[in-house]
């Protein structure tokens, strides 16, 4: 398949993709969607950034019967992070077809307003397995009428011990139903999930397809006391714009972050002790360009997907040569390229070499240069700043609210604005960082929409 063209898709569907600008489909894309498409159950072999989501949305959409109101179909992520770009990736798509509804259930917030959505029941529904199951066994999610199934990220879900609660799930799903399985890794509890969930799948393995990624990996031994002014000393050298820093202990993360941050970095962390809208507001920062630097273990990091990221280093390496891969594979996305940055100490040369041996590569070997913040302005500086409203979509406030008052009274130009997202009871915009405190000041003296509300610059 060489063009969407080729498939016989619903005309809404078809004007969606062009307008999207989908002309081409990605070898995972190009490979899938005619089983998807003929109703076969699939497992795939898929890395982050690799198209998947369009894959099993444009699946999920060709067979929804809208008229009829239930959920159609179920995807299960891993994380809430990833369940909300699906979500966000599944509504852009069925935006051409009239009242599609999607709604995304994931842990971390209250029970209370799923109970109260799943009162209209949606076609579509993105969820993590544990709350997912949670709302089948309070029989609040009718899954009679099930369609399609959808298991994206398998091997994550599987690391993170999801293997009980979709066992649980399958259990209460239609027999007579298409699955698809999404998974960055075939390892045997992948086979043996397919195995339960999946009838005579098609296999479809798209790594060699898409060819080596370009990523520059760097390896440099060091002590482990002098692992922090290694870090930055090379943070600084190659100034990347944003970097994800993996350590292996809740500890290390904390520790890093705060070494970096001393050192003048706008750098944020993400570990389990992390309240949910805590770590809502650092992923929203990283993600608008308000910090350069996001410090993370693998668990709190599952299901990151972010776009355009320069750089990965690993604090200490992992254990195993997946998640090496995964983790790196998280830059040089969609045939750019990136960087990953290695800091192993003198004690695990050997979980170097077997990595390397196991994925065919040679080391390269440098020593890192040195920095511990004597000199902050060699430190690259984050471009923009962000700005939290405590009002949000029950307050009636949408984004051009927000560029109206800035750019109105504020003073600012549009391109002086970044990402604005809004919530219920909150709103983000980014600004560029010079101009950052004059936004605030202007925001506090002035009103949004005739009313005054709190502001403050995060």
């Amino acid at each position: 398949m060489q063009t969407f063209s080729e498939l016989d898709l619903i005309e809404p569907l078809r004007r969606v993709l062009d307008d999207l600008g989908f002309n081409r489909p990605t070898p995972i894309q190009a490979t899938s969607l005619p089983p998807i498409l003929a109703g076969r159950d699939v497992i795939a072999q898929a890395p982050t950034g690799s198209g998947k989501t369009a894959a099993f949305g444009i699946g999920i959409l060709s067979h929804l019967d809208p008229a009829q109101i239930r959920c159609q179909a179920l995807v299960l992520a891993p994380t809430r992070e990833l369940a909300d770009q699906v979500g966000k990736a599944i509504r852009r798509l069925a935006a051409g077809i009239a009242n599609v509804k999607v709604s995304v259930f994931a842990g971390g917030v209250s029970l209370s307003p799923h109970l109260a959505s799943l009162q209209h029941p949606p076609h579509i529904v993105v969820g993590t397995p544990g709350r997912i199951l949670e709302l089948m066994q309070r029989g609040a999610l009718d899954v009679s009428g099930l369609r399609t199934l959808v298991l994206d990220e398998g091997d994550r879900m599987l690391d993170m011990g999801f293997d009980e609660s979709i066992a649980a799930i399958v259990k209460r799903l239609p027999a007579r139903r298409q699955s698809l399985l999404f998974s960055a890794t075939w390892p045997d509890e992948i086979r043996e999930l397919a195995k339960r969930s999946l009838r005579a799948p098609e296999e479809i393995a798209i790594g060699d397809e898409l060819g080596a990624p370009q990523i520059a990996e760097h390896f440099h031994e060091v002590d482990t006391a002098a692992k922090p002014a290694a870090l930055a000393g090379l943070l600084v050298l190659h100034s990347p714009e944003s970097t994800v820093v993996f350590c292996n202990t809740r500890r290390d993360v904390a520790d890093v972050a705060d070494w970096l941050a001393r050192c003048g970095f706008a750098v944020g962390a993400l570990h389990g002790d992390l309240e949910q809208r805590d770590r809502d507001e650092v992923l929203l920062r990283f993600a608008n360009r308000s910090l350069t630097v996001l410090v993370a273990s693998d668990v709190a990091a599952r299901g990151l997907d972010i776009r355009e990221l320069a750089c990965v280093v690993n604090y200490e390496l992992p254990h195993d040569a997946d998640t090496y891969r995964h983790r790196i594979g998280r830059t040089a996305r969609a045939g750019q390229t990136g960087m990953a940055l290695n800091l192993v100490a003198p004690a695990q040369m050997h979980r170097a070499s077997q990595i390397a041996e196991q994925l065919g590569m040679t080391p390269r070997w440098s020593r890192p240069p040195s920095f511990s913040g004597g000199d902050r302005s060699r430190v690259p500086p984050a471009a923009m700043a962000t700005l939290r409203i405590d009002a949000g979509r029950t307050d009636k406030l949408r984004p051009g609210d927000i560029v109206g008052a800035l750019t109105g009274a504020g003073g600012l130009q549009a391109s002086d604005l970044g990402k604005i997202d809004v919530f219920p009871t909150r709103s983000y915009v980014a600004v560029r960082h010079k101009l950052a405190r004059a936004a605030l000041a202007s925001l506090q003296a002035g009103k949004i929409k005739g009313r005054s509300f709190r502001v403050r610059l995060l």
